[in-house]
């Protein structure tokens, strides 16, 4: 199961973060997100009512995996996961939150900048490394990574967007981290999902033409 999970995360090749976004627009994001091709949706911790974000994803959307990012700690993780987060994230490397998450069989993608770090959180049982933040070192930092640790799979996360994410995808990610760039809180205000949609198939569409 956990194997499905990280394949179905990949193979889509996009994960919608919600940060921030109101429980009452929750599904409505979501929804606009999945209109896209879109097959991961990600609630930040450090949203407000975020587990009862995590929690209606998961009993409304089906055609997505919902996770929890910015997991901290492991009181965060088993709280996400009893919420219904299908998959967890965190920014940093720590070895409690992947015991966690290794425990109940929930896919783990740790947060990591260095190779170093990358190869730390995957032989303590990391599914994939969030490469974070991203752009301060672009593509040809994911590359480096990649080039003597072809074993770790890459998601770069932090400042990517539809301009950007198909770079990062030929430096050899298997999925890309996407926030800010698909999820407008203008036009969650403005009520405009169908812009959010638009935002998110235009990063599935560069991902999509770097794979070919």
């Amino acid at each position: 199961m956990r194997a499905d999970q990280l394949k179905r995360i990949t193979d889509g090749g996009v994960i919608a973060i919600l940060r921030g976004v109101d429980a009452n627009d929750t599904t409505s994001v979501a929804d606009a997100v999945v209109d896209a091709g879109v097959t991961a949706l990600e609630v930040t911790a450090d949203t407000p009512n975020a587990m009862s974000s995590i929690e209606a994803i998961s009993d409304q959307i089906d055609d997505a995996l919902v996770g929890a990012g910015t997991v901290l700690d492991p009181e965060t993780a088993r709280a996400a996961q009893l919420a219904g987060a299908e998959f967890l994230v965190t920014p940093t490397v720590n070895r409690e939150v992947i015991r966690t998450a290794n425990r109940y069989g929930t896919p783990i993608a740790v947060g990591a900048y260095t190779p170093t770090e990358a190869l730390e959180a995957y032989q303590a049982g990391a599914d994939a490394v969030k490469v974070f933040p991203a752009k301060t070192g672009g593509p040809d930092h994911v590359a480096a990574i990649g080039g003597p640790l072809p074993q770790i799979p890459l998601v770069p996360t932090g400042g990517v967007s539809a301009e950007n994410a198909g770079a990062y995808v030929r430096a050899g990610a298997v999925a890309v981290g996407v926030g800010g760039s698909i999820v407008d809180h203008e036009a969650i205000a403005d009520g405009a999902f169908d812009q959010i949609t638009a935002n998110a198939r235009a990063v599935v569409e560069a991902v999509e033409t770097a794979r070919e």
